[in-house]
């Protein structure tokens, strides 16, 4: 454990403080083209200024077939990005699945991001950018790009599929704007993230005491960027994480800390690819945001510390979405206690499913990379899928 903590002591501030410039050469598209199969990427500004990169699989190498096809929509959680969802290759990734089962899959970043850095007048390195947390994630991000979907492909409604801070934004959106229900035929939500106040994290039980305060950090914090995406944690992956390292546990021990530990599903081969592409970069509010919900108990709106505009609670009873849930036992972020109250939130007629992962120890990111994880997971979601169009 010694060596655990001496690990990530170095490696948070090398994160942080890495030159902005030398990104990663791992990207999804060269990850998509790897295997064959076509790719586009689009560009989408919000109404305020963000230019967010989305990321297309038209169509599936091995179908061929470029016709009008039901789109489904991915969106990443918490300083991650689009390369999550193909990292595990045509037969384990959920964005090659869903193509392969006759999809038009859009992979969205949210601003900020390693692909959706952009932005019509400021500056990455000015403060003012990454004023911003997932609030505006949900109500700009989230509706920009998902009109520009529809508007590309000529379909009216689209899947959506959320991890972690996309399950928590999407039901930002869809609770404060209830009219958007039209947009989305199905929403099937992993490790959702709403109510905080059970998590097992022990770094966000160490933070939230000062962080999770807006009067204790409002002075000390700016607007900051938080661990952007580096070349230098694609060698590190490379050089400490292979499968002949002997520090390759101390690597995946980095992720457990934060996930919670699941030796029996981490895909140990791939720790160098995922350091390559996460973390991607966020803001710091973002995650100043995350432990205010586990400091209240609520999940609300964030707390800019004025006495006169105390921060409103989301209202979940307006979501009016057909919306599936995934979740597991032995998730550090997104616990189970938490998830069972997002489902009595939620209206009998919206929640049409709530699945638990079979495996007592499936992890926060084990919904992106865990072994066996079409049987744990995906073949539930393909389901769903199934019953919706079915109807």
């Amino acid at each position: 454990m010694k060596q655990l903590w001496i690990f990530v002591i170095i490696l948070v501030p090398l994160i942080s403080c890495a030159p902005q410039e030398k990104a990663s050469s791992i990207t999804t598209r060269t990850l998509v083209e790897k295997y064959g199969y076509p790719f586009e990427e689009h560009s989408v500004q919000t109404s305020d200024g963000y230019i967010l990169g989305l990321h297309r699989i038209p169509y599936s190498a091995r179908v061929n077939y470029d016709g009008q096809r039901p789109v489904a929509f991915l969106m990443h959680g918490l300083l991650c990005s689009s390369s999550d969802w193909v990292l595990l290759g045509t037969e384990n990734a959920l964005a090659f699945i869903l193509s392969d089962a006759g999809y038009d899959v859009w992979m969205g970043n949210a601003r900020g991001n390693t692909y959706s850095k952009d932005h019509a007048t400021l500056h990455p390195l000015l403060p003012k950018f990454w004023k911003f947390d997932w609030h505006e994630i949900g109500m700009i991000d989230l509706p920009a790009m998902i009109d520009y979907v529809r508007y590309e492909t000529g379909e009216e409604q689209v899947h959506y599929f959320g991890h972690s801070q996309g399950t928590t934004s999407f039901l930002v959106l869809n609770s404060l704007n209830t009219k958007f229900k039209s947009r989305i035929k199905s929403a099937h939500l992993m490790a959702p993230v709403a109510f905080m106040e059970n998590m097992k994290s022990p770094l966000v039980k160490l933070a939230a005491p000062l962080l999770g305060n807006p009067k204790s950090w409002m002075n000390i914090f700016g607007n900051l960027e938080f661990l952007p995406n580096t070349r230098i944690m694609e060698l590190l992956g490379q050089k400490a994480c292979h499968d002949a390292s002997k520090y390759q546990s101390m690597c995946s021990n980095v992720i457990f800390l934060m996930a919670g530990f699941d030796d029996e599903n981490m895909n140990k081969t791939l720790i160098p690819e995922i350091l390559a592409t996460t973390p991607a970069g966020a803001s710091t509010n973002q995650i100043f945001h995350y432990l205010q919900e586990y400091n209240s108990g609520k999940f609300r709106e964030f707390d800019h510390g004025k006495l006169l505009k105390k921060p409103k609670d989301y209202p979940i009873e307006k979501i009016d979405v057909p919306i599936f849930l995934y979740y597991s036992e032995n998730d550090y972020m997104s616990s189970e206690v938490d998830v069972e109250k997002l489902m009595r939130k939620l209206k009998e007629s919206t929640l049409r499913g709530a699945h638990k992962v079979p495996h007592p120890r499936w992890n926060h990111l084990d919904y992106l990379w865990g072994l066996n994880i079409n049987e744990q997971l995906h073949d539930a979601i393909m389901e769903d899928l199934d019953t919706i169009n079915n109807e």
